[in-house]
């Protein structure tokens, strides 16, 4: 939901609740439109991959009891609780073991169906060779039989629930052909003299049966292992949340479970431990691993006032922070649940693939009909048998697995992998969005550079030494509430400079402060200031000159009515963001600057880091519109700030990407947030949605492929109805293997290493 929605919509509710019986991409088009069809729903979308519906909703108008029932009435179940990870992890391991116990039967029946079926191949066995054809008919079936009506019962409960609702899907494939090949060679086992052409006893097809029914298992177990595979980054986010917090109350300090800390509570953390809950540290300091969170290698230093992360590691030293946010209000709550809502989520690219699913089965069922015809009554010399396997052959190698799992799985590996870099991405539109940008709009301060004044040089004039100055001017600057002066004090407090009590302290607004510093007069301000006082500032004009040509802001110090000396100060450029927009360039990206700041700072930002473009004196209240003139211009914009008074910038743009500075306002007011507050994490979002959207297309297209290539095979019989289950099986498999290969790309700025070069480094690490 985009910042203005959020500004104008009625409040809405979103849920995310676990949909059982999908099977395809037309279960799913169905569940939605089943969802759909209740008044009171905002938005509804279901994704195969992680068989949920996310629904948002009107709670005044409808409740989920309601759409559970409008599920129902399709012929599915809607669970009406949300599924916790842990939860969703157990039904996942049991729904695998009881897919593993049936396909472990089916196969030990179907392997003798197999051997018996070929008896050319047993002719060794004599006693095999003495059995009647018509007793080894009755002992294939007698093995057949559990193969298809246990071992495949769900194939068949699918098919009878939507048979009641006058609808078809991927089980109505399997067991119609199955079924069908099943029920001819009973009759052949049976009464073959029904069957019987030309003195010719007729075949039965039991291994054909028991074939395709072990196959579709084995495709289904080995999708549901790699299926657990995709929602590896939701695991490893939930995994980083401490088990139990140290907290302190009335003196007294003890282990509480995580559930049971209350923001307020001062929380006492030790080197090595994990960081319980969000925090802001009231003593103590120490250095912090971020890196699970934004993808930063380097710890942070903490200190006194500083905010901590709840899941963050702390590596040295001890310190006690009151907690700030507990539960679901903690930053680590916030991601997981904004990247599970990613994962659920639909990419436009999905359309295509809905609209064919709509119809998919209802065609492909109308094809086989048609083959069966045209085989059984205008190919020369076909039989019964002939029509029917190829009819058979048709429903199988056409089932629409591949088709509803092709989109959602690689959406749900690459917000995961964006999660594990520090890049959160709100949905599948917003990722598939944002590989079409071509244009990137920066916001300056906090964005492209640090947001907070720094002093960047020290020029000492008439025989002062530069340590000199800053003593005295951080001791004037100490009782100063004015930014330049606070980074001052900085400077001096870093090199460990003992400062002196001003005496006489008087702060001159818009212009600087004065005080007595060790029986010294000290006037510390701008130009303006100087000229009051009469100090004359001849001897610095070079510098001033220098400092305006950089953008830097002067800041002059006076001892005794004589220029000691001059401070640079500017709003320092993150070490990262020239790199980051020299990638932008290589990705063929515009880089834009859009900022409040006057010209001759802007240039000299824009001229260190590179960008192409920029655009000054822009009010906060403009930003929006600078951003639509450049859509205008026929440009996709992604915007880049801080997401705070940004959030109307964001909003305008095709792509919002805000900074981790201000979170919450962040998470709603842009499509993807950086959590590391780092340009690269740019580059990483926008090589991340072009690699997904590049293999999405390669799953769709194998999706689609598979089927125009296997459907004309198998009506025209060049197809075995064996093969046919075997393909179909693998084919879901292939997409979800091809969704995987994104955990193993690089998408870090400045790290563009493949495959070999990651596989080199392991050898060497291991090996020597």
């Amino acid at each position: 939901m985009r910042y203005q929605e959020v500004q104008d919509k009625t409040p809405t509710q979103k849920v995310a609740l676990p949909v059982h019986g999908m099977t395809c991409a037309s279960c799913v088009l169905r569940v939605e439109n089943a969802i759909k069809k209740v008044p009171g729903i905002v938005n509804a979308t279901v994704n195969l991959a992680t068989e949920l519906a996310t629904v948002e909703f009107d709670p005044q108008t409808v409740g989920v009891q309601d759409f559970a029932e409008a599920v129902d009435a399709a012929g599915y179940v809607l669970a009406t609780a949300e599924k916790t990870e842990e939860r969703e992890s157990v039904e996942r391991e049991a729904t695998y073991q009881a897919l593993r116990k049936r396909f472990v039967v089916s196969t030990v029946l179907t392997a003798p169906v197999m051997a018996l079926s070929m008896l050319s191949m047993t002719a060794w066995i004599p006693w095999l060779n003495a059995i009647p054809m018509e007793t080894l008919n009755k002992i294939l079936f007698v093995l057949t039989t559990p193969v298809l009506f246990w071992a495949g019962q769900q194939f068949f409960v699918g098919f009878w629930k939507t048979l009641k609702h006058f609808t078809a899907d991927m089980n109505t494939l399997i067991a119609v052909g199955a079924s069908a090949a099943f029920g001819y060679s009973t009759i052949a086992a049976f009464f073959p003299q029904l069957l019987i052409t030309a003195d010719k006893m007729p075949e039965v097809y039991f291994d054909t049966t028991a074939t395709i029914i072990t196959l579709i298992l084995l495709g289904r177990l080995l999708e549901a292992r790699a299926k657990s595979r995709t929602s590896d980054a939701i695991k490893k986010l939930m995994g980083l949340q401490a088990k139990t917090a140290r907290i302190v109350r009335n003196g007294d300090e003890f282990d509480i479970p995580i559930e049971d800390v209350q923001v307020g509570d001062h929380v006492v953390v030790r080197p090595g431990e994990k960081i319980p809950v969000d925090g802001e540290i009231i003593d103590g300091h120490s250095s912090v691993d971020e890196s699970m969170l934004t993808g930063e290698s380097m710890p942070v230093e903490k200190k006194r006032g500083d905010k901590v992360i709840g899941g963050t590691i702390n590596k040295t030293g001890s310190f006690t922070f009151r907690a700030t946010k507990v539960g679901e209000g903690t930053m680590l709550a916030q991601i997981v649940r904004m990247v599970q809502e990613a994962q659920g989520s639909k990419a436009p690219i999905q359309r295509l693939a809905d609209q064919i699913a709509s119809v998919f089965v209802p065609v492909v069922i109308g094809i086989a009909v048609l083959t069966f015809v045209a085989w059984f009554f205008f190919a020369p010399n076909s039989t019964l048998a002939h029509a029917l396997i190829n009819f058979v052959a048709v429903l199988i190698i056409a089932c629409p697995c591949a088709l509803g799992l092709a989109t959602p799985t690689a959406i749900m590996v690459g917000s995961g992998v964006g999660a594990q870099h520090g890049v959160l991405i709100k949905g599948g539109e917003s990722l598939e969005r944002a590989h079409k940008v071509n244009t990137v709009a920066l916001d300056k301060t906090g964005t492209i550079t640090k947001g907070a004044p720094e002093v960047t040089d020290i020029v000492a004039l008439n025989g002062f030494d530069e340590k000199t100055i800053l003593r005295i001017a951080a001791s004037v600057e100490n009782k100063s509430e004015h930014p330049l002066g606070a980074a001052i004090v900085a400077r001096a407090r870093a090199q460990g400079i003992i400062l002196s009590e001003p005496a006489n302290f008087n702060s001159i607004t818009g212009a600087g402060a004065l005080a007595v510093v060790d029986d010294h007069l000290v006037i510390i301000g701008n130009q303006r200031l100087m000229r009051e006082k009469k100090v004359n500032v001849q001897d610095g004009e070079t510098v001033l000159q220098k400092f305006a040509e950089s953008g830097k802001t002067p800041v002059l110090v006076a001892v005794d009515g004589k220029l000691a000396g001059i401070f640079g100060v500017a709003d320092a450029v993150k070490e990262n963001s020239a790199r980051a927009i020299v990638e932008l360039h290589e990705q063929g990206l515009e880089v834009v600057m859009i900022t409040g700041d006057n010209r001759t700072t802007a240039n000299a930002i824009a001229q260190q880091v590179g960008v192409d473009r920029v655009l000054a004196e822009v009010l906060p209240q403009d930003k929006a519109n600078r951003v639509s003139e450049l859509q205008a211009q026929g440009k996709i914009v992604a915007m880049v700030g801080d997401g705070i008074n940004d959030a109307p910038a964001l909003a305008q743009a095709d792509i919002g990407i805000a900074m981790s500075t201000g979170v919450d306002i962040a998470m709603e007011a842009a499509d993807i947030t950086l959590l590391n507050g780092d340009l690269t994490g740019v580059v990483t979002a926008i090589k991340l949605s072009k690699q997904t959207i590049r293999t999405v297309r390669q799953n769709l297209f194998w999706a689609f492929i598979y089927n125009v290539i296997g459907i004309p095979l198998a009506a025209l019989g060049l197809l075995n109805p064996m093969v046919a289950a075997g393909a179909m099986a693998f084919s879901s498999v292939s997409v979800i293997s091809n969704s995987l290969r994104l955990k193993r790309f690089r998408f870090d700025a400045g790290k563009k290493e493949n495959r070999f070069t990651v596989n080199r480094k392991k050898w060497r690490k291991q090996y020597g």
